[in-house]
């Protein structure tokens, strides 16, 4: 095909349009070529071609690439579940009394009746609902050990019953090596959780954040960090240093084992409803961060009968600091 433009980064099938794209698009729409013509020129399917026409059309017969894209951004922006679970509405409704048992249904019942069809939202609208499945666990080796294994950690940290042992991990945006990345630690007895915001995924990045950690929490930081476990990746090779220079004990997961570290996966998934897979972590300020930080924090759970995470880290803390 003869033509003109210079598309540079080919469009890669199954991934979403970009504006470099949508320019393609324009012009070879601009000089009669039909969608399965264009649809070739990007490896995409004719369909995706003719929805991204409709998008971005802004008068009869006349597609802008820019329009196209910026209809593109708002959806993805509106993207995402920021809504309660049905469970966490009800539990927190009767929790803080605003309605009795016998004035609502069952957590159950409420689920049965999306499935019926009976209520205005369906199971797409649900956070958790439709992300369960059942797939086999594989045991995988030859992966690096970069320190204490988690099989020394203490079975009292399993039961949750004490609090300042935290699961930590890192949630990249875009894949590549000039994004911003969330170090994100979870507490396992409130389930507060942490999100901040680093330059990179090193590990130098990250024992920057835990040094500025040390420093907010000073003398109490012992009692409050008493043990971290994360996975073996290279961003977390010195992160056993903190034993060097606190109390702390650092535990390293089973490899490919993320259930190991539960707490903080299910928690970076909460994160996944406002920063889309894929989206630059760097568009993201400090403020948006810690508005997605407070409303995980604020968000009722069954496990804690109810309650908040806040709620319960403040009552560990209050407890910490009034200790002579």
């Amino acid at each position: 095909m003869d033509h003109s433009y210079s598309n540079t980064k080919p469009h890669q099938k199954g991934k979403h349009l970009t504006l470099n794209d949508r320019t393609t698009i324009q012009e070879l729409h601009s000089k009669g070529y039909s969608n399965r013509a264009i649809a070739r020129e990007l490896n995409c399917s004719p369909s995706t071609v003719g929805y991204e026409l409709k998008r971005g059309t802004v008068s009869v017969y006349r597609y802008k690439a820019v329009e196209g894209q910026s209809t593109y951004e708002l959806h993805r922006s509106k993207c995402g579940r920021k809504s309660w679970s049905l469970d966490a509405c009800v539990g927190y409704a009767l929790a803080k009394g605003i309605f009795q048992k016998d004035q609502v249904v069952s957590t159950k019942t409420l689920y049965n009746y999306v499935d019926l069809g009976l209520m205005d939202i369906k199971n797409g609208d649900l956070p958790e609902k439709v992300k369960r499945n059942t797939k086999t666990r594989r045991a995988r080796v030859n992966k690096r050990i970069l320190g204490r294994s988690i099989d020394e950690r203490s079975p009292r940290v399993e039961s949750r019953k004490d609090f300042g042992h935290w699961e930590c991990d890192l949630v990249l945006g875009h894949k590549t090596k000039d994004d911003d990345v969330l170090l994100t630690l979870c507490e396992r007895k409130t389930r507060q959780f942490f999100m901040i915001k680093i330059e990179d995924k090193t590990s130098a990045s990250v024992m920057k954040a835990f040094d500025k950690l040390r420093e907010y929490y000073g003398s109490k930081w012992n009692q409050i960090f008493k043990s971290i476990t994360t996975d073996n990746g290279s961003e977390f090779a010195d992160l056993s240093d903190l034993e060097q220079v606190s109390k702390t004990l650092v535990y390293y997961a089973h490899p490919y084992t993320s259930c190991d570290k539960g707490s903080v996966e299910r928690h970076n998934g909460l994160i996944r409803r406002y920063i889309p897979k894929g989206d630059r972590m760097d568009k993201y300020s400090v403020e948006d961060i810690a508005k997605i930080e407070v409303w995980c924090n604020s968000l009722p759970r069954k496990i804690l009968n109810y309650k908040t995470p806040e709620e319960y880290f403040d009552t560990e803390l209050d407890r910490i600091y009034r200790r002579r």
